[in-house]
């Protein structure tokens, strides 16, 4: 499983860096994220699940936000 750690980052380059890696990834692989910027909190997950990955909350407290993504097949 792939790990970005975007914690550092501000909106918009988390939303910019998982769209990289969809780029590259294949289909059924997954990436474990974690997000600290509340504007891609909100943002990152909602565009993954328009596009139709799949989205798993694994923590969410006020200082972080960690998800494991799956890319769609």
């Amino acid at each position: 499983m792939d790990k970005l750690d975007a914690r550092p980052l501000r909106c918009p380059l988390p939303l910019l860096e998982v769209k990289l890696w969809l780029r590259q990834a294949q289909g059924g692989q997954s990436l474990t994220l974690w997000l600290s910027d509340a504007g891609s909190r909100r943002d990152v997950p909602a565009y993954l699940r328009r596009a139709g990955h799949a989205v798993v909350v694994v923590e969410d407290t006020p200082g972080q936000l960690e998800l494991v993504i799956t890319k769609a097949p």
